[in-house]
């Protein structure tokens, strides 16, 4: 097991505990979500900005994560004031959310609980936290088979004024999740497509993979055209 030290702000850090060992009963493959993506972190990052800006108050919010992995978005909102965070996985990475938010100090505003994309009900933790106000992503635009569970899951939990944000690195497969969701009636923002110098060499080591952070806007939600999203070509 592995242990990280995250900046999530000026004077804001998390511990982040990973594992090596977890794998797929079925498959035998490691669980990826075992360790942190650097789309996760660009994610973090970008909460904290918004936080920073005031144009996202974080105070008050009730906040979900799915595909949470090691919870680092999840745990940044509740650093950076969110009052109810919920981390959402599969049952192999449960113990290890709980873990994070454990070490972390802040087992009185998050909870981690199973949740499988798709599923017909949600986990009663969810249900008693009643309207999320904010849902984060993390590297889940992987495998376009897997998007219509997503959306089924985001249409159960997102209201009419919930804000959804995703960040991802892009690759070749990006596109096509993205329009699996398009086509389950979600519109597509991107809300930044850059990072800077700084935080590539934070996030990346130097390397110049591109990272998109977007706003899935639910069915019956103005979509605000920050800039127009079209399909990634390669």
């Amino acid at each position: 097991m592995g242990i990280r030290e995250i900046e999530v702000a000026t004077g804001n850090k998390l511990l982040i505990h990973e594992l090596e060992d977890v794998c797929d009963s079925v498959t035998g493959r490691a669980l990826t979500g075992s360790w942190i993506w650097d789309a996760a972190v660009v994610l973090s990052n970008w909460i904290s900005a918004r936080a920073h800006q005031l144009d996202y108050d974080l105070s008050d919010k009730t906040v979900l994560e799915l595909g949470a992995g090691t919870g680092l978005p999840g745990l940044t909102a509740a650093r950076l004031g969110a009052s109810r965070v919920v981390l959402t996985d599969i049952k192999p990475l449960i113990p290890l959310l709980e873990k994070n938010v454990e070490v972390n100090g802040l087992g009185d505003r998050v909870l981690a609980c199973q949740l499988a994309w798709g599923s017909d009900e949600l986990p009663s933790q969810l249900n008693e936290v009643g309207h999320v106000d904010l849902v984060l992503l993390s590297d889940v635009f992987f495998d376009a088979a897997e998007m219509g569970g997503l959306a089924k899951t985001l249409k159960k939990v997102c209201g009419k004024e919930t804000t959804v944000w995703g960040a991802t690195e892009v690759r070749p497969w990006t596109s096509a999740s993205l329009g699996e969701l398009e086509s389950e009636g979600f519109g597509i923002v991107e809300l930044s497509s850059q990072l800077s110098d700084g935080l590539h060499e934070e996030v990346t080591g130097g390397d110049q993979e591109e990272f998109s952070v977007f706003q899935l806007v639910p069915t019956g939600q103005d979509c605000e055209p920050l800039e127009a999203w079209s399909p990634i070509v390669y």
